[in-house]
């Protein structure tokens, strides 16, 4: 839960001991628990609500496909591109031939000319306007 293990666990008690003292951490402790509580009864709260406004569809939500860690971008673009609709098809179909578009002038060259282009507007003088403020 959030990445604390017990080793994190233990150094932050240790640490709360050491800033909060023995007469006050007790007291600390406590309202941690109530916060613990009042949290987990406001989730399971949530929860029966959600259950009562959607009714019997409620359980049947597959919670874990809407889990937003198990989507991969590479899948999703490459199912857009490729127009894949399920992945089942994608099996079963041949995979369609990606072709290179026509060699022409390499993206290098392009960038060297307006790169000169560039350079030639930048030795222009500057336009001058006599009524600009």
């Amino acid at each position: 839960m959030f990445g604390l293990t017990f080793d994190k666990v233990l150094v932050i008690g240790v640490i709360a001991v050491f800033l909060l003292g023995p007469e006050r951490l007790p007291h600390y402790a406590a309202q941690l628990g109530r916060l613990v509580r009042s949290l987990r009864e406001m989730a399971t709260g949530a929860k029966a609500r959600m259950k009562d406004e959607l009714g019997e569809d409620f359980d049947e939500v597959q919670w874990q496909k809407l889990d937003p860690r198990q989507y991969d971008p590479r899948r999703i673009i490459r199912e857009a591109l490729l127009d894949v609709v399920n992945p089942e098809d994608s099996v079963a179909a041949p995979r369609p031939v990606l072709k290179a578009p026509p060699i022409g002038e390499s993206a290098y060259v392009k960038r060297q000319e307006s790169k000169a282009r560039l350079m030639e507007d930048r030795a222009k003088p500057t336009p001058f306007d006599g009524e600009s403020t």
